[in-house]
């Protein structure tokens, strides 16, 4: 085999991508804890709850997703200039700290608005950093794949939520349960930090990384600039990345589907309790299951460029097809209500109905992950962080348009929810689809961008 297509004999380019993996599943642990809080928030007062309307736990997730996309902006810009190893680090030690301080802030909406607020100020760096990094530890056969798996934490995040926060909830009872929740999830990300400082450096500064593994990382590169991967890079105008069509692709991807994601995090588990009647025992093993199987599909979606790469596919046609193959399937997910039927299926309803979800999570995780690649397709290397904000801005938005819909939709069909989520499933099911067709007017044929 030609050496310089072989694998490289050493693999500490996994190593950085498992503490990327442990960074997003603290990620989304520490985000998924209100969506169980839910049900307990929205309880009348005169039962132990905070007495909100679905709207006011809206206005909560819509704010958290507002103020996290315009700091993806910031936050891209930032760890463009001052690397990955800090940038990470400082949004860690943020969003943390935060997610603590929710436990002491009491039951007014404003005052969790404000704290989860300045908790999303932290949590906005995750992306950006950790998009980056893939793009130095990685060529670009493995860079869905790495992708894939790092962002597979943000299920297993959401796992392990599934679990710790109805446990917090039933051990500690409710009015010290909540909580504890913030206090628990918010301070699991202090000892990542030891790992990350004791095992990270830019691939041009890791001692531990052999010259063939650091040649392999650099076989694709079509700029040899893009070979010097150290922790900062030289200035590059906005006004340049927005003149370009590529920008435009990857907002497109992401203000049409990241939404969805919103949607399935933060309201799943209202879905269950509305359509089946779950209380907050019995909702723990189906998002549990969905959460899951989403980690297969997504790795599983992440290997397929590279397949089509290996047996002589261009990358970007590789990343397209995929991601066209991936975004036909969550059109099961418009069979969701007929399968939750009760009085059609019984006991199998909810069975039905959480396996067509499952499928509509795992896609949205395998196109996230390709999605997310096309900007090292795209862009040169010292870009990648702030177009991966600005891209993941515009997803915000879109999460914030999807969050009060469904919070208005289903304050409007309040006697009725099945309705509500009827809409919504049909807006998850076609959401992939328009924005490949965006994405593909917008790109019709990769071109390397070679003037930034």
């Amino acid at each position: 085999m030609n050496s310089k297509t072989a694998p490289a004999s050493s693999n500490y380019r996994w190593v950085i991508c498992a503490l990327l993996f442990f960074a997003t599943t603290v990620n989304y642990l520490d985000r998924q804890v209100i969506s169980y809080l839910k049900e307990f928030f929205c309880r009348a007062p005169e039962l132990g709850g905070f007495g909100w309307s679905n709207t006011d736990f809206a206005y909560l997730t819509s704010f958290f997703t507002g103020i996290y996309a315009c700091m993806t902006v910031i936050a891209g810009w930032v760890i463009d200039k001052i690397g990955t190893k800090l940038g990470l680090a400082l949004s860690l030690i943020t969003w943390s700290i935060f997610g603590i301080l929710n436990a002491f802030v009491g039951r007014l909406v404003m005052m969790h608005v404000m704290i989860r607020s300045a908790f999303a100020v932290g949590e906005a760096g995750n992306f950006p950093a950790s998009i980056k990094t893939v793009a130095e530890w990685f060529p670009k056969r493995e860079r869905a794949l790495a992708t894939a798996i790092f962002n597979s934490g943000s299920n297993f995040g959401a796992m392990v939520a599934a679990l710790l926060v109805p446990w917090c909830m039933i051990y500690f009872g409710d009015q010290l349960g909540w909580k504890m929740a913030f206090i628990i999830t918010g301070a699991a990300g202090f000892l990542w930090l030891i790992f990350w400082f004791w095992l990270y450096e830019p691939p041009n500064r890791q001692k531990r990384l052999s010259p063939a593994e650091y040649a392999y990382i650099h076989i694709d590169d079509e700029d040899t600039a893009d070979q010097q991967t150290g922790d900062t890079a030289k200035k590059v105008s906005w006004l340049k990345l927005f003149s370009h069509r590529q920008l435009w692709c990857f907002i497109a991807g992401k203000f049409m589907t990241d939404g969805i994601w919103w949607f399935y995090l933060f309201w799943l588990p209202d879905y269950l309790h509305k359509q089946f009647n779950m209380d907050k025992h019995q909702v723990m093993l189906p998002t549990f299951t969905v959460y899951g199987v989403a980690i297969v599909g997504s790795i599983y979606g992440g290997s397929i460029p590279m397949t089509l790469i290996k047996r002589g596919m261009a990358v970007y046609k590789a990343r397209m097809t995929t991601m066209f193959i991936i975004a036909l399937c969550p059109l099961i997910v418009l069979t969701t209500q007929y399968f939750g039927d009760v009085s059609r299926f019984g006991s199998m309803a909810a069975v039905l109905s959480v396996a067509t979800i499952c499928v509509g999570a795992t896609a949205h995780q395998a196109w996230s992950a390709n999605l997310f690649t096309t900007v090292s397709d795209m862009f040169p290397k010292k870009t990648v962080a702030s177009v991966t904000g600005i891209g993941t801005m515009a997803g915000g938005i879109g999460g914030v348009i999807v969050q009060m819909l469904v919070g208005h939709l289903t304050d409007v069909f309040k006697y009725n929810p099945q309705h509500a989520y009827l809409i919504m499933f049909v807006v998850c099911a076609f959401s992939y689809l328009i924005a490949w067709s965006l994405m593909k007017a917008l790109v019709p044929r990769h071109k390397p961008i070679t003037d930034l």
